[in-house]
């Protein structure tokens, strides 16, 4: 089976040969035999009835400084490929979700992973609402006293914007820290949105688990370790990522969430936890799978696309 694949992503010409897992992703197509065209979000439109991409032909391979041959630049009909990859960086911001309505008019008869509408309707930091039992003491809000009631019932909180990601703008607030209200205060005159709370949870000086699910079943974790006197472990930041294993309580926490993943499409997700805790699921653009691979050996990249192909080969 050859795929015609579309990378929507951030400039590949710019991505991490050794980090990136829309490279890997990309990679493992071309040994799969499947053609890739890679275009960015802001060339995707919806011109007279019709979703078109303006991007080029890619061809990638694992050398530094040469890792991509482009093609010529070209308009694709979105409803031409078989598989469309969502995979540009949030911030989940409005642009964001419009790519997702753009997509919604291609998907199901072209492919998209993960499935726009759900991407849309599960960011990070909300689907975990649907599991309180699994997650830390959570809150999302906008009231300043409402954020200052729930440090005087918990102690340490995070406190982080609701639609960020990469460890952007998380604060780590202690009991009697005079830094609230002014950190409310600024986060308010940038946007509207709310902000999200959690418990802090102490053991996340020794990681922050990222569990890698494909199709709902988990192929692997990393552990993600904050620098010294750092309280965000995201590897954008300075997290360093380590070698682990996933314990009995993370296994009950994949079996719950599974059904919901796949019942929604979402064929390529992260979840994180820390010390037994689900805090996000990621299922805009996760990563991990370069660092799983060289860690345990185990090939995330082509579990995706088997499951991929199976989806395909299943609408005939």
């Amino acid at each position: 089976m050859s795929l015609y694949v579309a990378l929507q992503m951030d400039p590949i010409e710019d991505v991490s040969i050794h980090a990136d897992s829309t490279f890997r992703i990309g990679l493992e197509a071309e040994a799969r035999g499947h053609r890739l065209f890679q275009y960015t979000v802001d060339q995707l439109r919806y011109d007279e009835g019709r979703i078109v991409v303006r991007g080029r032909p890619v061809t990638l391979r694992r050398t530094e400084g040469d890792h991509v041959t482009f093609g010529d630049w070209t308009e694709v009909e979105a409803g031409d490929f078989d598989v469309i990859w969502l995979r540009q960086d949030p911030p989940f911001d409005m642009g964001y979700v419009t790519s997702t309505h753009l997509l919604d008019r291609v998907h199901p008869q072209t492919l998209v992973v993960n499935d726009p509408f759900w991407v849309r309707n599960c960011p990070e930091k909300l689907m975990v609402l649907d599991f309180p039992d699994l997650t830390p003491p959570t809150m999302i809000a906008r009231d300043p006293a409402a954020f200052k009631a729930f440090r005087a019932r918990h102690g340490e909180i995070i406190v982080k914007p609701l639609y960020g990601n990469g460890g952007a703008g998380v604060f780590h607030l202690k009991p009697g820290d005079p830094n609230l209200s002014a950190l409310l205060e600024t986060f308010a005159g940038i946007n509207r949105e709310p902000m999200i709370a959690q418990k802090y949870l102490p053991a996340v000086v020794k990681g922050d688990k990222r569990i890698i699910l494909v199709d709902g079943e988990p192929v692997g974790a990393i552990n993600r370790v904050p620098q010294e006197g750092e309280a965000r472990s995201n590897m954008h930041v300075g997290g360093r990522a380590e070698k682990i294993g996933l314990t009995e309580r993370e296994f009950e926490i994949c079996t719950r969430i599974a059904p919901v993943l796949r019942e929604k499409g979402l064929i390529f997700t992260g979840i994180d936890v820390i010390d037994g805790w689900l805090t996000e699921i990621n299922v805009t653009s996760p990563t991990g799978i370069q660092e799983l691979e060289r860690f345990d050996g185990i090939n995330a990249a082509e579990a995706i696309w088997e499951a991929i192909e199976r989806r395909v080969a299943g609408k005939g």
